[in-house]
């Protein structure tokens, strides 16, 4: 299926923005100094409180559904996920992610998270 250019998520959400400044997409329940996942799209009022598909703060492999992810760490993080068409095909992607959050558009599946070096 032709997927070229596919956006698969937004861009990332300013890291120098405080949490209390009006940030697009807030942390919610995802503890400091962890990277958080969740399944659904966590509207950002009053930001995601439902239970996270995922919360690490070290390196991770394995499969989670995503659709809000935030990075409340200092750090940059590489993430591997996929998305499958309706067709049953599966398009896999890896990204880079600035601290701060956003929405995936489409439901994707995360399978691995590794931290980056220096910012994306």
């Amino acid at each position: 299926m032709a997927a070229a250019g596919l956006l698969v998520t937004a861009p990332t959400a300013s890291a120098a923005m405080s949490e209390t400044s009006g940030e697009a997409w807030p942390p919610g329940n995802c503890p400091q100094d962890n990277f958080c996942i969740w399944p659904n799209w966590a509207h950002p009022e009053p930001a995601p409180v439902e239970t996270p598909s995922l919360v690490t703060n070290r390196e991770w492999s394995g499969s989670v559904p995503a659709l809000t992810y935030y990075n409340h760490t200092p750090r940059s993080v590489d993430l591997e996920y996929s998305y499958t068409w309706p067709d049953g095909s599966t398009s896999s992607y890896q990204n880079c992610f600035d601290p701060g959050g956003n929405i995936f558009y489409l439901p994707v599946t995360v399978t691995k998270l590794s931290w980056h070096d220096g910012p994306c």
